[in-house]
């Protein structure tokens, strides 16, 4: 730097923070030099011998900008310290412009303007930029783009609902999967894919109060969603201060359902936003009816029609009875669902296509099918006679009949039912879950106790827990088992207080309480004490709110103090032990008095229901038909003949109900909500597109070269700080730093630390800082190649095809961020497929700034020469790449369009709206790929020596 003289009044650009445009000296001296950004306000100094600076000076031809950003092109310059330029205007006017007179706001971005203003970056900053397009053209490509940053298990049932439902239309389903199966990460992954493929940017989730902060920290902890909590008190400050609608403030919005049914206003105003995504948890609390639905339907009806998708998370459909799963449906699509005895007509046809399917799927069901002319009538009623006589033909010949069977089972499922807007997975269709064992503990009642009473410590004074058996019980279960954790749940607030408070205060028992009278941050704290394996609690004591939402697989004890009197509560309290994920067996404890209505309950739940050792759906159903004759037992528990006769009709209408739901639409459905071969294709698509180690390599280049400093704390592990040298802030990296890791089982075993992902709002922000902006997009160095002859150089360009089409049209996966790479040789010739871009890095070697500078300048009239043979060997290849995309596009719209409209002919689920947004779609699509354009991406010349 010392061969040139910084002069006060000369332009000189910062090749550390290019984003300043164009400085003024405005003092040098003392060895230093001091510069004024004026485009941004900021001042610099720097040792005059090091600083990262190039000197701004235009060649004639050139077109420079003045302080009034009026253009002129350069006719001649001359330097004597600072530069004075001779130009002429667009009207021919001549004048002297002074290099102070340029205007600061210019950024030598383009990769061109870079390369000849002598603004050039390393060569590893260079390769950064290749291996960022390359990672976007491939990530675009994958297909299964939103599904890879969850962190969460890939489980068949839940990927594949989750890429058949977020790939549609503004989806409007219902997910009623069994307790256990996970049906809020199936929200999420579909929130997640919508929103990370711009199909849905304003999104709100409507649930119970007592699960808001659970949603809210899933959200962010599993999907990096930052969602904003409405509550009245930034509702009442947004009017007051004059803001705007506060459901505008956010495009993530969760809220509780009663913030709507407090107030009119409130559900006024969430009316007034667009929604492109609805989400309602515990949607079987919405009461309906004909004549009077619940205040919360009504509110969650009136932002259902405003909304253009919706979630609606619910219990199995069959424990609430066909009038309660009609309700749902109504919210989805209420032209389609507008009568209850049309859908109850409906539901009865059902019963001979599942009968169908049966036979199908048996074994022998292509042989069974062939041999059978009325099954043969049967199907072509569902499906049409053409379609049945090229069946029966292809199967007379098929050396693999049973595909075509499995395929004949899928257009059955796709032509009839509510599959495609219901989604149901049962566990008996989904393994990975755990025995339930059941330790029945019987107890003498105390004599002051009521035996007709099932809680009958509740009319007792405040010393019971004193006095009461179970407490006893309880202590001593928990001294010998100190090191295990134990979930406890009983019916009300006021006992699980007495319970923690006594086990804490006499027994010096490290126990925790969660009930309904505490606020969303304690129960969340309590909870975080019951989790802590060190210094946490040992038990959790819950009141009945903790049967609902909250999940506690990392205990396999629960003591049911009491028992609930409906059997879908009992089936709540011990799904949140038993979920996917549980490594144990469930052990369930119930302390009970004998000769008691404890005891009556608890045989009619064991032998009547088997409600303990397995799933009961159907046992709400049953309770309806044996209320009676189940009320009169509890009542006299000492009348052993009431209570057998209980149990025996229990057990027959059990085994009635549950025959019943197997051969009913039980079975459509679950063959409907995951088909394993799909599933699996789809897992193993995102394993082959995680490429964590790839990932790895690629952050801790773009870490080195931003300034972030990064320690290496385990394998795939790293603990991540900003440091000195930054001179901007590093995406979602915070000032005290961050501990990450890049493999999927390790983040879902340490949830403290952040799960880096291709997704992963650091790793996309990267990415797109890199790609969009001008970081390694000009780059010069020398390197010794034996085959190429000393003093000779090459002209490395690098193009991208740019489509401008919306991000929601998904045209990337059809026309990815494609680098197209030429290599030209000082006789035009390329050797981009000879010579890979890493291997130039791997010998590059890099140039003092003035010394490249000069080499810049000598060539700048052969490098413009050449970039056009460049351009047009570009060219080729990318005609090639859009041809490429109008064909797999055309052959894959074109297909699903003909299948939607037929479909809609013979399934009413279809939606209109959704066959116009593909017509519009596929009309669109063409339009935006005939206006991509070839852009210069980055170039890099390379002088061999």
């Amino acid at each position: 730097m010392a061969a040139e003289q910084f002069v006060i009044g000369q332009r000189w650009i910062s090749s550390a923070e290019k984003e300043l445009g164009l400085g003024v000296v405005t003092d040098a001296r003392d060895r230093r030099v001091s510069l004024s950004f004026p485009a941004c306000g900021e001042h610099r100094t720097y040792a005059d011998r090091n600083a990262p600076l190039t000197r701004v000076k235009y060649d004639v031809g050139d077109t420079v900008y003045d302080l009034d950003d009026q253009a002129w092109l350069v006719d001649e310059l001359q330097d004597e310290g600072h530069i004075t330029y001779l130009v002429t205007g667009i009207d021919g006017t001549q004048k002297a412009l002074s290099e102070v007179e340029l205007d600061p706001f210019v950024h030598f971005s383009g990769p061109l303007e870079r390369l000849l203003a002598g603004n050039l970056d390393k060569p590893r900053q260079f390769q950064l930029r290749l291996h960022t397009l390359e990672h976007l053209r491939r990530l675009q490509a994958s297909g299964v783009g939103g599904l890879l940053g969850p962190r969460v298990d890939l489980l068949k049932h839940q990927i594949y609902i989750a890429n058949e439902v977020a790939n549609r239309f503004a989806p409007r389903v219902l997910l009623a999967d069994e307790v256990g199966l996970g049906k809020t990460i199936e929200a999420g992954l579909i929130i997640h894919h919508q929103r990370h493929n711009h199909r849905a940017q304003r999104i709100l989730i409507a649930l119970p109060d007592s699960l808001v902060h659970q949603w809210l920290v899933e959200m962010l902890r599993r999907f990096n969603l930052h969602f904003s909590v409405m509550n009245q008190a930034r509702i009442d400050d947004a009017i007051e201060s004059g803001d705007v609608n506060p459901f505008d403030s956010a495009q993530l919005v969760l809220c509780p359902i009663s913030l709507f049914t407090a107030r009119d206003e409130n559900l006024q105003l969430a009316c007034q936003c667009e929604w492109d995504l609805l989400c309602v948890d515990e949607a079987h609390h919405l009461v309906w009816s004909e004549q009077q639905p619940s205040i919360e339907y009504q509110a969650v009806e009136s932002l259902a029609k405003l909304a253009r998708g919706l979630l609606l998370l619910t219990a199995t459909p069959e424990q609430l009875g066909l009038k309660s799963h009609f309700a749902r449906l109504r919210l989805l699509d209420p032209d389609r669902y507008h009568s209850l005895e049309e859908f109850r007509a409906e539901e009865d046809k059902y019963q001979p296509i599942n009968e169908l399917i049966q036979t199908l799927l048996a074994d022998d069901g292509a042989a069974a099918l062939q041999s059978d002319a009325g099954r043969q009538q049967q199907l072509a009623e569902f499906i049409g006679e053409d379609r049945v006589t090229s069946l029966m033909a292809k199967l007379a010949s098929a050396e693999a009949p049973s595909e075509m069977i499995v395929d004949t089972v899928r257009e059955l499922l796709d032509r009839h039912g509510t599959g495609r807007v219901l989604f149901r997975n049962t566990r008996g269709s989904v393994s990975g879950f755990p025995q339930r064992c059941l330790d029945a503990v019987p107890l003498d009642m105390p004599a002051h106790y009521d035996s007709a009473s099932l809680y009958p410590e509740q009319d007792q004074p405040e010393d019971w827990v004193e006095l009461d058996p179970r407490v006893e019980w309880l202590e001593q279960f928990l001294k010998l088992n100190r090191k295990q954790k134990v979930l406890l749940i009983t019916a009300s607030a006021k006992t699980a207080l007495a319970l923690e408070s006594y086990l804490t205060l006499r027994q010096g028992i490290r126990a925790s309480v969660f009930h309904e009278g505490m606020s969303l941050l304690e129960r969340d704290r309590s909870a975080a004490y019951f989790a802590d394996d060190e210094a946490g609690a040992q038990v959790l004591v819950c009141s009945e709110i903790g049967s609902e939402g909250r999940n506690f697989q990392f205990a396999h004890h629960l003591v049911l103090f009491d028992l609930p009197a409906n059997p879908d509560l009992l089936e709540q309290r011990i799904g949140r032990l038993d979920r996917i994920g549980q490594q144990h067996d469930i052990q369930i404890h119930v302390p009970y008095f004998e000769d008691s209505s404890q005891a009556v309950l608890l045989q009619w739940y064991d032998q009547g229901l088997q409600a303990f050792t397995q799933t009961c759906p159907i046992g709400g159903a049953v309770k309806q038909q044996v209320q009676t004759e189940l009320e009169n037992a509890l009542a006299d528990p000492s009348n052993a003949a009431a209570c057998q006769g209980l149990i025996s009709k229990t057990e027959s209408l059990a085994k009635e109900l549950i025959a019943v739901l197997q051969s009913g639409r039980d079975r459509l459905l679950e063959l409907n909500s995951c088909n394993p071969s799909v599933a699996q294709n789809i897992i193993d698509q995102v394993g082959e597109a995680a490429q964590e180690n790839a990932l790895q390599d690629y952050m801790l280049m773009a870490f080195d070269q931003f300034g972030v400093d990064h320690q290496d704390h385990s394998e795939q592990t790293w603990v991540l700080h900003p440091s000195e040298t930054m001179h901007s802030p590093f995406p979602e990296l915070p000032e005290d730093g961050i501990s990450v890791c890049f493999n999927r089982n390790k983040a879902l075993s340490r949830e403290e630390l952040s799960f880096l992902s291709w997704e992963h709002p650091m790793v996309t922000a990267t990415m797109d800082m890199v790609a969009s902006g001008d970081h390694g997009n000009c780059s010069l160095c020398t390197l010794k190649l034996p085959p190429l002859k000393a003093g000779t150089w090459l002209l490395e360009a690098v193009y991208v095809v740019h489509c401008p089409a919306p991000k929601a049209h998904q045209l990337n996966r059809f026309l990815p961020l494609t680098p197209i790479r030429v290599l030209l040789d000082q006789g035009g010739k390329d050797l981009a497929g000879v010579v890979a871009g890493h291997q130039l890095t791997g010998l590059a070697k890099t140039l003092p700034r003035k010394t490249a500078a000069d080499i810049v300048k000598h060539l700048k009239p052969e490098v413009e020469g050449r970039l056009g043979k460049a351009k047009t060997n570009a060219e080729t290849q990318a005609k090639a790449l859009l041809k490429s995309a109008r064909e797999a596009l055309t052959k894959e719209q074109d297909a699903e369009l003909a299948r939607m409209v037929a479909l809609a002919k013979v399934n009413p689920n279809i939606r209109a709206e959704e066959i116009s947004a593909l017509e519009e779609q596929n009309a669109m699509a063409e339009n935006y790929l005939k206006q991509s354009q070839l852009r210069l991406d980055a170039l890099r010349v390379v002088v061999v020596t």
